[in-house]
């Protein structure tokens, strides 16, 4: 559905149940996608949010209920009983249940896993143990399981008796007795074999699968090397014990960059949606990075302060320092940048960093020198002819221009290095991203530009 046309849908719904309504508010409800139905109740007055979600169906709810952001989610369980609360839960897959658990307060949850029949508490309290961002703690036990000795026929009759239940139908697994994976087999397979063909003749064996404790991160590669649209998840004995679906693993990109971004823009990640973020959250988020640069920068004052003199007796070589330290931070930003989105994607490995390195080194001769010949030349037909600053000469220029290659060169090194150092030592290369690299070379370009303009310039 369009934007435009949810907003017309939205206003319509408004101005029924402000009308009382509520028969064809209801039905207006229940024919809508229960994403557009959790939006429409999560912009509604706090008062009304649970009036609105007791009209809606037991299996409706449930689905709705998944799409609503965890305070919406707090506030109707604090407004209703523990029947209607245990009718949900029982809707709810389990890997929904299990990320509404580890978002809402202790007292809820013991609420939540008071009224969840026996069954379900206990895997709720199995996934629950899962290391956090494995795939484990993101896994589903949802899934339509198979024997190699079916046919297809008891394969289809199965999966009608016990599909409506199961998050996904289209990709089944065949286990043995004793739960180990032993072959795939989708519904199309199925359909285009003969009633007769046994499962075990027309299942796939070779299984792409992840463990439990495998991070969510390498699970979501999974689906995009192999485009599948689920993947079994085994224990360390090779028994199944639940399936990662590609719902989830969106939603697993989409926290992963998101928290990328963060990184990489000096924040500290935040699980909560910007909109709904406080000032104050806002505020602890960035102010320790920012605190940490602004101190780190003290490196570079320290080295002005040091060449003082230096700069003194060539006044012309200090408007030239912005310009170096942001050329140095950007090249090194670029190289950052592609290398921690080449680690990302599993496209470059740790070991891989003296390849990258040399393509990296080489990369940068090219574009330092580029950009020392443009700026040689810029340096006496803008600075020198047009104008007219005097001080420019052959020995400036140099000076400057062959800094520019050696801080480029300095600068997308480090830029591609960092990254995969933090990779290889457990740290999250994101935090090798621009603002780190830039203080780095910040400083590191005023070393190289003075020590140059004292051999060249004789100062």
């Amino acid at each position: 559905m369009e934007v435009k046309d949810f907003e017309v849908l939205q206003a319509e719904l408004l101005e029924l149940l402000e009308n009382k309504n509520m028969k064809q508010f209801r039905q207006e409800l229940e024919d809508m996608n229960e994403f557009d139905v959790a939006s429409f109740i999560s912009a509604l007055p706090q008062r009304k949010i649970a009036t609105v979600f007791r009209l809606l169906s037991k299996i409706k709810a449930a689905e709705v209920f998944a799409n609503l952001e965890t305070p919406e989610q707090s506030h109707i369980i604090d407004s209703i009983n523990d029947a209607e609360l245990g009718e949900i839960i029982e809707e709810l897959y389990l890997d929904d249940t299990v990320d509404l658990l580890e978002e809402l307060p202790a007292n809820v949850v013991k609420r939540v896993m008071r009224t969840a029949n026996p069954e379900k508490r206990r895997l709720i309290n199995q996934y629950l143990e899962y290391p956090e961002n494995s795939a484990g703690s993101i896994m589903t036990a949802e899934y339509v399981d198979l024997k190699k000795y079916m046919n297809v026929r008891e394969a289809i009759a199965r999966i009608r008796r016990i599909g409506e239940d199961r998050e996904t139908i289209y990709t089944c697994f065949v286990v043995s007795s004793d739960r180990q994976l032993e072959g795939v087999v989708t519904v199309k397979d199925l359909l285009l074999s003969e009633d007769e063909a046994m499962i075990g003749d027309i299942m796939d064996e070779n299984i792409i699968h992840a463990t439990t404790t495998d991070d969510q991160e390498e699970v979501s590669v999974l689906f995009s090397d192999y485009d599948l649209l689920a993947v079994p998840v085994v224990d360390k004995e090779g028994r199944l014990v639940g399936i990662v679906t590609v719902d989830d693993v969106i939603d697993v990109l989409q926290e992963e960059t998101t928290e990328d971004f963060e990184i990489m823009a000096a924040m500290t990640p935040s699980t909560v949606p910007y909109s709904r973020a406080g000032v104050k959250d806002i505020w602890k988020s960035r102010i320790p990075w920012l605190m940490f640069l602004m101190l780190s920068a003290t490196f570079t004052s320290m080295i002005i302060n040091r060449f003082e003199s230096a700069l003194a007796a060539s006044a012309v070589l200090i408007g030239f320092i912005p310009m170096l330290m942001d050329t140095g931070g950007n090249s090194g930003s670029q190289s950052s940048t592609a290398v921690i989105r080449s680690l990302s994607l599993g496209d470059t490995e740790p070991k891989d960093i003296l390849p990258v390195v040399w393509k990296e080194g080489r990369v940068a001769f090219w574009c330092g020198l580029t950009l020392a010949v443009v700026n040689f030349g810029k340096m006496f037909l803008v600075d020198r002819l047009l104008l007219g600053n005097a001080d420019i000469n052959v020995a400036v220029a140099l000076t400057v221009s062959t800094t520019l290659v050696f801080v480029v060169l300095f600068a997308k090194l480090v830029g591609s290095m960092l990254p995969i150092v933090a990779e290889k030592i457990g740290i999250d290369p994101a935090v090798m991203a621009s603002p780190l690299i830039s203080t780095i070379t910040d400083a590191v370009s005023l070393l190289i530009y003075f020590r140059l303009a004292g051999a060249v310039l004789g100062i």
